[in-house]
């Protein structure tokens, strides 16, 4: 159920996919069967200037807090650096907490 969705300026590969589902559930402490990542690619500007940036959300009934955040964070810009380019001060991420009634599974809702 932790949801990662990215917007970025470049195409994401299979094999980002993949690391940032694995960073999630790591962090977060939710097993990566339940993670899912979307990531699409956008016209973003950022700072009053364009070129490189991302933007991500992440959705998670339960296991977000602080140092949880602080973590991922941390985990998501290394990967965009890494990956794409982009520095940590083109990347921007929210965390949300999810009541478990406000999300929904397989024909049901986890509450």
């Amino acid at each position: 159920m932790p949801l990662i969705k990215l917007s970025c300026t470049q195409k994401v590969s299979p094999e980002l996919l993949g690391e940032l589902s694995s960073a999630v559930a790591e962090t977060v402490g939710k097993p990566e069967q339940y993670v899912m990542v979307v990531a699409q690619t956008a016209e973003l500007m950022m700072s009053g200037s364009e070129g490189n940036a991302a933007y991500a959300e992440v959705k998670s009934i339960g296991g977000l807090n602080r140092e949880v955040n602080g973590a991922l964070i941390k985990k998501i810009c290394a990967l965009m650096e890494r990956r794409l380019g982009i520095p940590s001060a083109r990347v921007y991420v929210t965390f949300q907490s999810v009541e478990r009634d406000h999300w929904g599974w397989n024909s049901s809702t986890f509450g």
